[in-house]
């Protein structure tokens, strides 16, 4: 299981040019479930994410969590984080689960991420426009194998 987290000011997710969903001061969560991947897996991401200290205290320092600020997060499924580009120049996404497995996972994940912060999802599998205003910036990449 992979996720990317970008630090955000504000982020807004569209499908067919509707708002479905929209965060203020938070986290855009993008997880890439791969073949394999378990609820531990996604507990560990989960709990890991939401501690993470990369917002500003008063001093400066990032020394503050998405909790600890009363952020939001946007959680948006991405299989493409799951590409492996070792051979050629088109991404296969062999690794990445099926989607059925896939989806439970990722709603998994939200839920669990949604008992610890402010929760708004993507929708699984559709094509999504994302406006974000990234903050820092700041991303990070987090995998739980």
């Amino acid at each position: 299981m992979k996720a990317v987290v970008q630090r955000v000011k504000s982020a807004v997710l569209n499908v067919d040019g509707n708002v479905v969903s929209a965060i203020d001061k938070g986290l855009c969560v993008y997880l890439g479930v791969e073949k394999g991947d378990v609820s531990t897996s996604a507990d560990y991401l989960v709990k890991k994410i939401a501690a993470m200290r990369i917002f500003e205290d008063d001093n400066g320092k990032m020394n503050l969590s998405v909790i600890d600020i009363g952020g939001e997060v946007l959680f948006i499924s991405q299989f493409t984080l799951c590409a492996d580009t070792s051979g050629g120049n088109r991404p296969s996404f062999i690794g990445a689960e099926v989607p059925e497995k896939a989806k439970a996972m990722y709603d998994y994940a939200a839920v669990k991420m949604n008992e610890l912060v402010s929760t708004k999802k993507g929708v699984f599998g559709a094509d999504m426009q994302i406006i974000q205003h990234n903050d820092g910036p700041i991303t990070i990449e987090l995998q739980k194998i």
